[in-house]
């Protein structure tokens, strides 16, 4: 039976308590010290904003236990798209003074070798998007994984998590492509990491959740919860159950669990730790109008002609305009203001 681990956290223990979190769904069975662990950080904006990315206190909890554990080989990492920079996001979401004390280098996935990868799996989407085949990045072969997620909804797949951060590590920033089969492409990035890592973990930080217009145009809501489990599929409906979604009504989920690849149905799910069964915040999925936009357009018979030539450039500029100088002024800065003022914001300002 899949195990999730859920704790229930605050401001000022949140550090041991990811300790204990980690311990009590027995990460060090899944992650072996012989091989070197991919830190996959998960970066929506470049900008900071609760709930959004993974949070400073979520990364130094999670090195603070590897760390004391004596994990030796920890490589912390992200990707780019073509709206965000990784080495930009990582200063503004206070990043890199954590892995500059662990002693930790970060790695942007653009600046590293990339290979041509031939899956032993039968994949659903992948050579529908990328016929030519599809490249990887070649440091991920043969090493453990570890998804540091946050929970909050998304305007293309209901809810982002633990399956969904891998997204952002296996494609290209050529990814968004793929928004036009996103659900079964995440259920072939899923049956890729089997294959090509040695251990598969995730910690999902629901401290601040997002809710609304995710992954960026988000309410953040304090739920103070921390999950963490070797199974993706599970942590991930164990996350949407708490935001109030039936997590087999989301594709991604539901195939996944009918391939065998995780477990999806909650009721088959072992979740120790804290009691969560009241636990419903009835979040709300909303579409952003980007999102809208490139739903509508990517099923339509301009999709050619608007995402495959030089005309997608315009949507990259207005996306950029909408999110950094409209939203994130206009409506963006006051929610940080409010958010600010509570306990988990004050902790953010503690971080250099």
């Amino acid at each position: 039976m899949s195990k999730v681990a859920v704790l229930k956290t605050t401001p000022k223990t949140v550090l041991k308590d990811y300790k204990k979190l980690m311990h009590l769904a027995k990460y060090q069975k899944v992650l072996s010290k012989r091989f070197a662990t991919i830190l996959k950080l998960n970066l929506s904006w470049t900008l900071y904003f609760p709930a959004c990315s993974t949070e400073p206190w979520q990364l130094d909890g999670v090195l603070e236990t590897m760390v004391s554990d004596n994990y030796k080989k920890i490589i912390p990492v992200e990707n780019k798209t073509v709206v965000t920079n990784p080495w930009k996001g990582a200063k503004l979401n206070k990043w890199l003074p954590i892995l500059e004390k662990y002693n930790l280098k970060f790695v942007s996935l653009p600046e590293v070798k990339w290979i041509k990868y031939k899956p032993k799996s039968e994949l659903l989407a992948m050579y529908d998007i990328f016929p030519k085949g599809f490249r990887i990045p070649e440091m991920f072969v043969g090493k453990n994984v570890l998804h540091l997620p946050t929970i909050k909804t998304h305007g293309h797949t209901i809810m982002t998590g633990a399956v969904k951060n891998s997204f952002g590590g296996l494609i290209t920033e050529r990814r968004h492509h793929c928004h036009k089969k996103i659900h079964e492409i995440l259920v072939d990035l899923l049956t890729l990491q089997k294959e090509i890592h040695k251990g598969i973990f995730a910690i999902t930080d629901g401290t601040v959740a997002g809710d609304g217009g995710g992954p960026r145009t988000m309410v953040p809501k304090i739920k103070n919860y921390i999950l963490a489990s070797e199974d993706q599929v599970a942590i991930d409906a164990v996350s949407a159950k708490m935001m109030g979604f039936d997590p087999l009504s989301i594709p991604f989920i539901k195939i996944s669990h009918d391939k065998g690849l995780g477990c999806g149905d909650v009721s088959q799910i072992d979740i120790i730790g804290s009691d969560i069964r009241r636990e419903n915040w009835k979040f709300k999925v909303k579409k952003s109008p980007i999102i809208f936009f490139d739903r509508l357009l990517r099923l339509s018979p301009l999709e050619p002609l608007l995402f495959h030539t030089g005309i997608f450039k315009l949507f990259i500029v207005a996306s950029a305009v909408y999110h950094d100088w409209i939203w994130y002024k206009i409506r963006g800065r006051s929610i940080i203001e409010q958010f600010s003022s509570t306990k988990w914001g004050r902790l953010f300002q503690t971080y250099k």
